[in-house]
């Protein structure tokens, strides 16, 4: 039984904390830990089978292909399709692979510009692995998922039929780092049939771990081809796609596919005919088909150029790559993607350099899940971050790129269902300077600085600004209000920058003045006496009758017995499953207490408290907790959006002995306890 979400949740900002996930200490994917697999497979002499993506038409996925074939399929291992498999053979290159059955061109595309960048490559395929040295069927890939690096694990059984590869195949047929890669990729995916459609952009991030941007073609800045060039000479991913037309993958007259993904490899510049003609070179993932206009491969034009630039450019065969020029590329082509580690391509000068930042997040329902600004009530609790910006070199170029990128939490990549999303921008006046917390509804009704252009349904919306200098919020949000998503904030600065959540991740508890009708000992003790036993003690089942006979109102269902065993265990002092006077009275004080609480902050007098007056309500008791910590109370103690009296009982309780025994245990900067120890404080609390 593997641990609560909560306790992996700790283990996973722990590990970041220590470097987990970062690029050169990936994290294991699935909990499998490729040396360990490899190693132990060595031993036993045995190849290796992922149980975790198993060799079954499972992995393969539903409505990819029909019924009979799927009966066909036979999982084998490249030893047994060829006579001497390799992993690489001469090098990793784009024209080592051409695609399959599976509609992903946007991943192949990806792959195609990541051969280009050797440091990248090397990362992304460790190079060290072969199907002859220590051989155990057994390969691994990383890639950047969601903010951490991952290190994924499979076996090497391909899906085949007729003794053909059904998906990605090799140039050379035993070559099979491509078609290993695509199988790692659909593990993460879910399946092969998750990865049929999506974006370069998508495949591009997964790369990298870095920003992307995208551009409109038919809204190209002027100075697009000057990015493309830089983009080209440093550490950056280029892809391309053309407008869907009439059919999915229809073969225009001129040799484009409409609806299709290409790879950017190539950006120069050429003479012909004394006049300076800015290329762009593309390669299709099909391992064939070219376009046929103005530069490609039998195009009169390379006829005008210098036989240097001609030699140096010119390769004329089918193998899917050709050149065009900037303005063809702009007409075929609806939209590129870049991502890079740095911006730097971006600016002319090379002198000027970027701080990045990020945050993990979360909206949910109730709590932090407040839509975008038409919804005035609600737009505050959204997650709310803190930048400061000092000054700029060149205060007239733009300083500030904000990225926001839906997180997936699911395995199937098409189960994940993205929100409209979108973020905005307001300067901190000087009055609001230094404020702790997060900032209030009346905050949030002056118009932002700057926002998103819109509230699109994608992974990621990125803009690109120019602010000056101070302090401003940034507000990520869904465009609806109790939309639940995980998401990532990153942010791109010209000058050092300093980024932080606005809720503060801990809590201080004040304890309320006790409001109580009985308000004087001598009455509650009164009260306690008609319902203990011979020891003047009551246990769960009379502290249950007690409270619900003299505490809850008509309206109320009760206190359940788990919740008053939970309330003892809480209270009992002396470890005796029984509550003596005086445990009893500081109960009492206290459920007294919360019940004023809870009627004081039922706004809408429904009888239970929505999600969003629990916040309030949390206030009234003296507690200032977290967005992270509010996300879980309402999870844990919420039913369909609202808490009932007992539950937020239950839930203050809780919360204030918690927060006290920490205090006990604690050297001030965290506990350390023995097994024993643990066990008994988890299992009676």
């Amino acid at each position: 039984m593997p641990p609560p979400g909560v306790c992996l949740n700790i283990l996973n900002e722990r590990h970041e904390k220590e470097g987990r996930g970062s690029v050169s200490n990936p994290d294991k994917f699935l909990d499998q830990d490729f040396k360990k697999l490899h190693q132990y497979c060595l031993m036993n002499e045995f190849r290796f089978i992922d149980g975790m993506f198993p060799p079954e038409c499972s992995s393969i996925g539903d409505g990819l292909l029909h019924q009979n074939e799927l009966a066909r399929i036979v999982w084998q291992r490249p030893r047994i399709m060829v006579k001497d498999p390799r992993f690489i053979l001469g090098g990793v290159s784009r024209f080592d692979f051409r695609q399959g059955r599976l509609g992903n061109c946007w991943f192949l595309a990806s792959i195609g510009a990541l051969t280009f960048q050797d440091d990248i490559k090397k990362h992304i395929i460790p190079q060290e692995q072969s199907f002859q040295k220590d051989y155990a069927g057994i390969f691994h890939f990383r890639f950047w998922r969601f903010g951490k690096w991952v290190d994924v694990v499979i076996d090497d059984k391909l899906p085949t039929i007729d003794g053909r590869l059904i998906f990605v195949d090799s140039q050379t047929p035993n070559e099979f780092w491509a078609a290993l890669m695509e199988k790692a990729y659909a593990k993460v995916c879910g399946s092969y049939a998750n990865m049929n459609a999506g974006s370069v952009s998508e495949a591009l991030m997964d790369f990298t771990g870095g920003i992307h941007m995208t551009f409109k073609l038919n809204e190209a800045p002027t100075d697009l081809w000057d990015i493309m060039f830089r983009a080209a000479r440093s550490k950056s991913l280029m892809g391309c796609g053309t407008p869907a037309g009439v059919s999915q993958e229809n073969i225009l007259p001129n040799g484009i596919v409409e609806g299709h993904a290409y790879a950017i490899t190539g950006i120069t510049q050429v003479m012909s005919n004394n006049c300076p003609v800015r290329l762009i070179r593309l390669f299709n993932p099909w391992g064939q088909g070219e376009w046929k206009g103005d530069w490609s491969d039998k195009s009169s034009k390379w006829q005008t150029v210098s036989p240097e630039d001609r030699t140096a450019c010119l390769s004329i065969r089918d193998d899917g790559e050709f050149w065009m020029s900037m303005e063809d590329f702009c007409k075929s082509y609806s939209d590129m993607d870049i991502c890079s580690t740095s911006l730097g391509f971006l600016n002319a000068s090379t002198d000027c350099q970027w701080t990045y930042k990020f945050h993990g997040g979360r909206w949910v329902t109730g709590t932090t899940a407040g839509g975008c600004l038409n919804h005035t009530g609600s737009f505050w609790t959204n997650p709310q971050y803190h930048i400061k910006l000092e000054e700029c070199a060149n205060d007239n170029d733009k300083n500030l790129l904000v990225s926001l990128m839906q997180k997936s939490d699911k395995r199937n990549r098409h189960l994940d269902s993205n929100f409209n999303i979108g973020f905005s921008i307001f300067s901190v006046p000087p009055e609001y300077k230094g404020r702790v917390g997060k900032f209030p509804a009346e905050f949030f009704m002056r118009k932002p600085e700057a926002s998103s252009k819109s509230f699109l349904n994608a992974r990621e919306v990125m803009e690109f600004f120019r602010l000056d200098p101070g302090e401003y919020i940034i507000v990520p949000s869904t465009f609806n209000p109790n939309e639940t998503a995980s998401f990532i904030l990153s942010t791109f600065s010209k000058t050092d920058s300093h980024l932080d959540e606005k809720s503060i991740d801990s809590w201080t508890i004040t304890k309320p003045s006790p409001t109580d009708k009985l308000n004087d000992n001598n009455s509650k003790v009164t009260l306690f006496q008609k319902y203990t036993d011979q020891y003047e003690e009551v246990d769960a089942e009379q502290l249950q009758r007690l409270l619900n006979e003299n505490l809850l109102q008509g309206n109320s269902s009760g206190f359940g017995l788990d919740t008053c065993r939970s309330m003892v265990a809480l209270m009992d002092l002396s470890v005796t499953g029984h509550l003596n006077r005086h445990e009893f009275l500081r109960l009492w004080d206290r459920v007294a207490t919360y019940r004023e609480i809870f009627y004081r902050t039922d706004i809408s007098r429904t009888g239970d408290l929505s999600l969003s007056e629990l916040r309030n309500a949390m206030i009234a008791a003296g507690m200032q907790i977290s967005d992270s910590m509010l996300n879980l109370m309402a999870l844990r103690y919420g039913s369909k959006g609202n808490l009932t009296l007992e539950s937020f009982v239950s839930l203050m309780l809780r919360l204030e002995c918690m927060s006290k025994v920490f205090e006990k245990l604690s050297d001030g900067k965290g506990i350390y306890l023995q097994a024993h120890e643990w066990m008994h404080l988890s299992m009676y609390s």
